[in-house]
């Protein structure tokens, strides 16, 4: 495990080899200083996950970022078994420990634009109801949940949004880092009576 973790990317995408959005933003955020990534396609293609690894990041990880495509209306199926196994409730909610304060960031591309997402729209309803699961478990283990950075329109994006879409949740990322480092400087500072 690195010893400068600072952001646990937790990455889901089955068709990766198939994927250009995908791999455009795993190589823009895998290549950040003090960021893991745990590609779990790669790493768990029997599907059982090594939980106790799983958890170890967790506890050492301020951040934990969900990177996937939504699709038909869920996150990947692999994401949400590594939820069901590594997230128990008996472990994700105790405290002091556990995922308590930590920050989660959902990093999601979908194929429609936001007008889609609305009541009356394509789908009917806004597209933070299609991450209310992933929501509601990050605030039940007492998590803080951050504004989900959301690439509308990826199915027919162009390689120039791709990228973009890429730079901005590196640039996104590392933002949240530096202000976590920030807040944590100055907490020992204070805790040191400086």
């Amino acid at each position: 495990m690195p010893s400068d973790l600072r952001a646990l990317v937790v990455f889901a995408d089955s068709s990766l080899h198939r994927s250009r959005i995908s791999r455009r933003v795993l190589e823009a955020v895998a290549t950040l200083p003090g960021v893991k990534v745990q590609d779990l396609y790669q790493l768990y293609p029997d599907l059982y996950i090594d939980v106790r690894q799983e958890r170890e990041l967790l506890e050492a990880a301020p951040l934990v970022v969900f990177i996937f495509q939504l699709g038909w209306y869920a996150m990947p199926a692999l994401l949400k078994e590594w939820f069901d196994t590594v997230f128990k409730p008996e472990w994700a909610r105790r405290q002091p420990g556990g995922l308590h304060g930590k920050h989660a960031l959902a990093a999601v591309a979908c194929a429609d634009l936001p007008d889609d997402y609305r009541e009356g729209g394509k789908h009917g309803r806004p597209f933070a109801a299609y991450l209310a699961p992933l929501e509601q478990t990050v605030d039940a283990c007492g998590m803080h949940w951050l504004t989900p950075h959301v690439f509308y329109g990826a199915g027919a994006a162009s390689a120039e949004a791709t990228d973009a879409h890429a730079a901005d949740l590196r640039a996104l990322l590392s933002r949240y880092m530096d202000n976590a480092e920030a807040g944590a400087g100055a907490e020992a500072g204070a805790h040191r009576g400086t």
